[in-house]
């Protein structure tokens, strides 16, 4: 006789007279009810659409249940919604509402060809996890994995949604790059010990425009923090200036890319730049008497002091020509903190002070889009074994970024939420208690009616409604009220 399946009862602090027990039982009940807005906000930018187009499917057609844009939109989807690991979609393929956003016709799984599957409407890990693991040069004579990704398209999406964010050309665009760590835990292809980060990790490459996530590319810590960079940019300023031929660009960095194959490409190139520049005896020497005269300051006030000067300097091997260095002379409690950066721009253009206050240190908020997709988006779940395959787990984590940028972009101005990180967002938009009914003719979703931020939500709703999804010329629905 085969064993009866009960649901386990949790006994907790009674109230009073009443005995408080929890059980799973109670169905089709969601906690990811404010997942439509991501639905809405995807809608909208049409983004995994066309991320799904980016893989070949050698799948034969009459043989599968879950097309390539249904796995990429239940995988990003996932990751938006903070589910980091493959494995919890062995219990996410039941969820009615990620079936419904993942754009599944019947979201019960009701009509799923296997017994064993009926009412699982999604994929599992396992289908999910080849989906990650084809290799390169898999075709349709492959015997598992058969679904190959291509790098360079993904590379043009993340641009091409940049440029449709800007209803007219900007006058200057600023690239802001950086390099991260991304610690390995295993004996994964491109395993290398960095001795800056002392650990076994990743080093991928972030390129940003403000909010914007322009590229991410997986590298290995066997090179310095500028290796890549060059072609880099030949493919992003070639897409740019494509779409917007008078535009000015900026790039802008730490040290690590002081180097002068980037400096003078972007001077071959008609693109400037702003990085930062180690210190040296020489440069410091330069700077004596402006450090000299911040010291007198600092004596006169109690008060740290800075001056900026303007300087001209070129190493004695390493660069090509003489540039403009500007030197930031400054003197603390703790002493003097010379530091400098440099700079193709003139000084008509941009005079020393706004140059490293403003311009140069602008680039520290994008350390905080970094740890978004670091620490709420996952991008540091590198645990597959190839190289090429973590490279794809880092697009998942881009993808997932772009798509709640996008929420805050087109949704959130003018709310509480509307410079709030992807975690709070997450945390107070994304995560409402949800009742799902499907029915024949709807999918009815009721939400928490002890949600505190329903005004918001209504809002949000509202904003995303009126937009023109995009390519198309029609709104994105009627809608109820």
């Amino acid at each position: 006789m085969a064993t009866q399946c009960t649901t386990p009862s949790f006994a907790f602090q009674p109230l009073r007279q009443r005995d408080v027990v929890a059980r799973f039982d109670g169905g089709t009940i969601t906690s990811d009810g404010g997942g439509l807005l991501l639905g809405a906000t995807d809608r909208r930018l049409h983004l995994l659409e066309r991320f799904a187009a980016c893989f070949t499917d050698y799948r034969d057609p009459d043989a599968i249940e879950h097309t390539v844009a249904e796995l990429v939109r239940q995988r990003v989807f996932g990751l938006a919604l903070g589910y980091e690991d493959l494995n919890d979609h062995d219990r996410l393929r039941l969820d009615p509402l990620l079936a419904t956003l993942v754009g599944k016709a019947d979201p019960t799984g009701a009509d799923r060809l296997r017994k064993q599957d009926q009412g699982k409407p999604l994929a599992g890990k396992s289908t999910l996890n080849r989906l990650e693991l084809t290799p390169a040069e898999a075709d349709a004579g492959s015997r598992y994995k058969k679904i190959v990704y291509h790098p360079e398209r993904v590379d043009r999406l993340f641009v091409d949604v940049f440029l449709e964010a800007h209803a007219t050309p900007p006058a200057c665009v600023v690239l802001d790059l950086d390099a991260t760590d991304d610690p390995l835990h295993g004996h994964q292809e491109g395993r290398f010990f960095h001795g800056y980060y002392r650990e076994y990790c990743y080093l991928p490459l972030y390129i940003f425009c403000g909010h914007h996530l322009l590229g991410a590319r997986l590298r290995t810590a066997d090179h310095d923090a500028a290796w890549g960079t060059v072609a880099e940019l030949e493919r992003l300023v070639a897409q740019i200036r494509a779409a917007w031929p008078q535009v000015r660009i900026l790039i802008r960095a730490d040290s690590g890319f002081c180097r002068e194959e980037i400096m003078a490409w972007c001077e071959g190139h008609g693109v400037d730049y702003l990085l930062g520049l180690a210190k040296n005896c020489r440069l410091v020497e330069m700077l004596e008497p402006a450090l000299a005269e911040a010291h007198a300051r600092y004596l006169a006030t109690g008060v740290a002091a800075r001056v900026f000067v303007d300087l001209r300097y070129q190493t004695r091997e390493s660069w090509s020509r003489e540039r403009r260095v500007v030197g930031k002379a400054e003197y603390l409690k703790q002493g003097p903190n010379p530091r400098f950066v440099v700079t193709s721009l003139a000084v008509d253009q941009r005079a020393a002070q706004p140059l490293y206050e403003e311009d140069y240190c602008g680039r520290g908020d994008m350390e905080n889009r970094i740890k978004e997709q670091q620490l709420w988006l996952f991008a540091d779940r590198l645990s597959t074994e190839t190289l090429r395959a973590n490279q794809l787990r880092l697009y998942f984590a881009s993808v997932a970024y772009v798509l709640l940028e996008g929420l805050r972009r087109l949704g959130l101005p003018e709310t509480p939420l509307a410079q709030a990180q992807c975690g709070t967002i997450r945390q107070h938009l994304l995560k409402i208690g949800a009742l799902v009914r499907v029915t024949v003719r709807k999918v009815w979703v009721s939400l928490s009616s002890a949600y505190p931020l329903q005004e918001v939500f209504a809002r949000v709703w509202a904003k995303l409604q009126r937009m023109v999804p995009a390519g198309t010329s029609e709104p994105l629905g009627e809608g109820v009220t």
